[in-house]
């Protein structure tokens, strides 16, 4: 592995959207992905699990010689990202960086909607967590978040059920619910890694005109603005083009998924964090 990449983590797949969005802005990096599927789903966890887990994985990353850190993961983002960055990094990592995935969103949404009504979809502890609508006031003060979980929607798709018709219930259910708390909503986030591969069957289900914005290529943007501007940082991070992949789960699984949302084939490498030195 080359020396110094930038890390990407998520709990399982999801992330490989978000980095395949970065590749494409800014294919010199060498990056280092890590999936930590053998305990997902981060979304129906307490705080102090996610935290827990999200931090363990961070120090995997800076044990691997990664400068920067993105958790291309909402749920770590809502859960986890803050008391890392506070607490943590000044004495574990004080010269390297852990950004998420909430906050470049959250700092241009505003930008998309003209009727000042949003509607936030995402997993039940980004939704508990209120990071959307606590981060989105400070950017857009006068902008109306409606939060709508969609707990299925994520097995749906890992288990490869999300073109089929079964999905399409589930689908309308969740975004009717959001839409009846207020019709004026003109833009939808997808505030999971996973949602991306639902925007066929979204646009089918929602008003004409309504902006659905996912955040692959907005995470992208940031963290390519981030590299220009914090140059002590960008030049710690290798450029050599490289890609590696690890789960803390079953390779061929990964592997088997990898196409779905990266678009192309990967090979993975196991990690044993119980090992992690």
């Amino acid at each position: 592995m080359a020396a110094h990449p930038i890390g990407i983590f998520d709990s399982g797949y999801g992330g490989l959207t978000v980095l395949k969005d970065i590749l494409e802005q800014i294919p010199e990096y060498d990056y280092l992905y890590m999936g930590d599927n053998s305990r997902a789903p981060y979304g129906t966890r307490s705080y102090e699990t996610v935290y827990r887990y999200t931090l363990e994985c961070v120090e995997w990353f800076f044990s691997m010689g990664c400068p920067l850190v993105v958790l291309a993961c909402n749920t770590a983002s809502a859960k986890a990202l803050r008391t890392i960055q506070q607490n943590d990094l000044p004495v574990i990592a004080p010269n390297r960086r852990v950004l998420g995935v909430i906050r470049p969103t959250s700092e241009i949404i505003g930008n998309y909607t003209k009727t000042g009504n949003i509607a936030v979809l995402a997993t039940n502890g980004t939704v508990q967590s209120q990071s959307y609508p606590i981060e989105i006031s400070k950017f857009f003060p006068n902008i109306a978040v409606f939060q709508e979980a969609c707990p299925i929607w994520v097995p749906l798709i890992e288990n490869n059920e999300h073109t089929g018709e079964g999905a399409d219930y589930f689908i309308k259910k969740h975004l009717d619910a959001v839409f009846s708390r207020s019709p004026s909503i003109d833009t939808l986030l997808l505030a999971c890694t996973h949602y991306p591969l639902l925007m066929n069957k979204i646009q089918q289900y929602i008003p004409e005109g309504v902006t659905i914005l996912s955040q692959g290529k907005i995470v992208a943007a940031s963290l390519k603005d981030y590299l220009l501007r914090h140059r002590e940082i960008s030049e710690k991070c290798t450029r050599g083009a490289e890609r590696i992949f690890y789960t803390t789960d079953s390779t061929a699984d990964f592997d088997n998924h990898a196409r779905l949302f990266f678009g192309k084939d990967i090979k993975s490498l196991h990690l044993d964090l119980d090992k992690n030195p």
